[in-house]
């Protein structure tokens, strides 16, 4: 909503219609006076971003009538209702058929203010839920890669510009970003997409193990190779293979995997076969692989031949206009698989999403959006310090929500030191930083913090 809020002032009483005009006028409304309740009605529809105040004795429609056409055209329009004549039970029955609120003559200025301004808060708070909702919609319908920010829009004019063509992508952003959203969209977009989409996190499979998976392997290639395996770059053939956190990948798999994007030919563990692929790779890192310090013992060769194209995904504390929507967005999805109905979102929630920087970005917005669907997210801002105990949701879900409460927990505790958290938990430290990123969590959120959540 934009501009002074608005008021359609009905009134058949032309010296009071004027002084209450000049009283809203002077706090800072648009009032639109209407000498009768056909005339403003007339000029009403569910578009309208303000507030109905109306007079209830007038000649022809009065103003419980006009109330009534209004719930029929928008119930969640606020009318105020004046009159010098009302009673208790009419005010009572007002009340419970919808009215906002029931104001009697005589009344102080102030009275009429305050009554119009906490009414214009919960129209400004309805239309924004609603606009919100149908961009959630629109987006959701058209493109999955959200925001309506311009870095978003050009991001998705790139993404559609280099979809068709088989040129290697590599895809920088943090923790959470969604980059395997845009290389899942750079598949569906090509013609690769009847081929496969191939996703492997290179931080997530020991060294041991990560070239088995990638080349595949022969029977008996090594000890426990009891049968022939395809690897995921084989099986990719025709399509795309995103390799996610590359900077992961082992220095000895970088070099096999610079000959692969070289030649488009790889060799399997325990055969000296070389069987050619067809392959577009999309890579991605959360950290910046074109700076040496950062780089570390990444290969520079590899990074060049993948560095064809480099698209970038802003942080979410970058574009904050887009938070609303994306939350939106979420707060639909959840509350659909949840089976709940989609709850309005409260002003300390939107000022929530718009003042928290979102470390975890989407990933963290989407998992508050859960915890909003199912009500359990009490104070917006500050995390638990103890596990939400709650009957809703799968087994695997209330585990989930469960485990993300005991890391908070733990973190809170021990003032976001990794080596007391780490001992207190009982886990290794790469299963507890796996578990940090699966639920969205920023460890540097709690460095400093007392177990009661204070810094």
């Amino acid at each position: 909503m934009s501009g002074a809020p608005s008021v359609f002032l009905v009134d058949d009483d032309r010296d009071l219609r004027k002084a209450m005009q000049q009283t809203l006028e002077l706090a800072g409304f648009t009032v639109s006076p209407f000498a009768g309740a056909s005339e403003a009605l007339a000029d009403l529809s569910a578009a309208f971003e303000g507030v109905v105040i109306s007079d209830i004795r007038m000649p022809g429609m009065d103003g419980l009538a006009l109330f009534r056409k209004i719930a029929e055209l928008d119930a969640d329009l606020p009318v105020i209702l004046v009159t010098g004549h009302g009673d208790i039970p009419m005010a009572v029955q007002a009340i419970q058929d919808g009215v906002y609120d029931f104001i009697a003559k005589p009344f102080a200025a102030d009275r009429l203010v305050q009554s119009a301004r906490r009414a214009q808060e919960k129209r400004r708070l309805v239309m924004e839920n609603r606009a919100l909702r149908q961009a959630a919609e629109a987006a959701s319908e058209g493109l999955p890669l959200i925001g309506q920010t311009p870095v978003m829009e050009r991001l998705r004019q790139t993404l559609r510009h280099i979809a068709d063509t088989d040129v290697d992508v590599l895809v920088a952003g943090e923790t959470g970003s969604g980059k395997e959203v845009v290389a899942t969209l750079l598949h569906q977009w090509s013609r690769r997409r009847s081929g496969n989409f191939v996703a492997l996190n290179c931080g997530a499979l020991p060294e041991t193990v990560i070239e088995s998976e990638l080349f595949g392997h022969e029977t008996g290639a090594f000890t426990g190779a009891v049968k022939k395996r395809i690897g995921r770059i084989e099986h990719a053939s025709g399509g795309t293979l995103f390799l996610d956190e590359i900077e992961a990948m082992p220095p000895a798999t970088q070099v096999k995997m610079l000959r692969v994007l070289e030649a488009r030919e790889i060799t399997p563990l325990g055969t000296n076969t070389i069987r050619p692929v067809d392959i577009r790779v999309v890579a991605a890192a959360k950290i910046d692989l074109g700076d040496p310090a950062e780089r570390g013992d990444f290969r520079e060769d590899l990074y060049y031949r993948l560095n064809v194209v480099t698209l970038s995904i802003p942080p979410l504390r970058e574009r904050r206009e887009d938070v609303p929507l994306l939350f939106s967005h979420f707060l639909k999805r959840a509350s659909e698989r949840f089976g709940r109905e989609v709850p309005e979102i409260s002003a300390a929630t939107r000022d929530h999403l718009m003042s928290h920087p979102w470390p975890g970005n989407v990933r963290e917005l989407s998992h508050f959006a859960e915890r909003v669907a199912l009500g359990v997210e009490g104070n917006p801002g500050k995390p638990s310090t103890r596990p939400v105990t709650t009957s809703s949701g799968t087994l695997p879900e209330r585990l989930e929500r469960y485990e993300a409460d005991i890391l908070k927990e733990a973190l809170t505790a021990h003032r976001g030191d990794v080596k007391e958290t780490l001992t207190a938990l009982g886990i290794p430290r790469k299963t507890f930083y796996d578990k940090l990123q699966r639920h969205g969590i920023n460890r540097a959120d709690y460095a400093g913090r007392t177990a009661a959540g204070e810094s």
